[in-house]
């Protein structure tokens, strides 16, 4: 029974040492903590103690797709396909097979950013071809051609206008949210 008991002493020491030094319980002084809920939201993203979806920027415009002029101009440029996978965090679009007349041959269209910028070398447009013989066996390979070029082209063309668009519409938002200067 004693052992029991100094095993249990030796634990609960352990567990408090071990328990206060991770520092669960952290006094706070209230004086540095905003009382108002929308101040602690700010102080705590500022010091990046959380995490923020659909944040709005100074223009109040949402700055998931709709922000990005080049993830816009790549959906809308293949919007008369249907898209197997959109992953705007991992950088990638991918149709799924498409073939306007010919049930034999289809093409697969994969849009690969590498950045946000507006630039050539910002995606990669991949195309795949599928061609099925009459056993419906079908072979699969990469196309290397103009088509890719002039998808990625006009992707960017489409950002490029998409961009100042925004850019625009930011202007004059900003100016609304300007005092105007009082006139002598």
């Amino acid at each position: 029974m004693r052992k029991f008991n100094i095993f249990n002493i030796k634990l609960l020491t352990f567990l408090i040492l071990i328990l206060t030094s991770c520092g669960i319980y952290k006094p706070v002084d209230v004086r540095e903590v905003p009382v108002n809920a929308e101040d602690r939201i700010r102080k705590n993203m500022e010091e990046g103690k959380g995490i923020q979806l659909f944040r709005k920027d100074n223009f109040g415009v949402g700055s998931f797709s709709e922000f990005n002029p080049l993830w816009r101009a790549s959906l809308d440029t293949l919007d008369f396909m249907i898209l197997s996978s959109a992953d705007y965090g991992g950088g990638i679009i991918i149709t799924d097979w498409y073939s306007e007349n010919n049930d034999d041959e289809a093409i697969k269209i994969t849009v690969r950013f590498h950045s946000n910028e507006i630039r050539a070398d910002g995606l990669d447009v991949i195309i795949h071809n599928k061609i099925c013989d009459e056993k419906n066996k079908c072979n699969v390979s990469k196309v290397d051609g103009t088509l890719n070029n002039e998808i990625k082209i006009a992707i960017l063309k489409k950002a490029v206008t998409y961009n100042k668009d925004f850019q625009a519409r930011a202007k004059k938002q900003r100016k609304k949210k300007r005092p105007s200067s009082p006139k002598k």
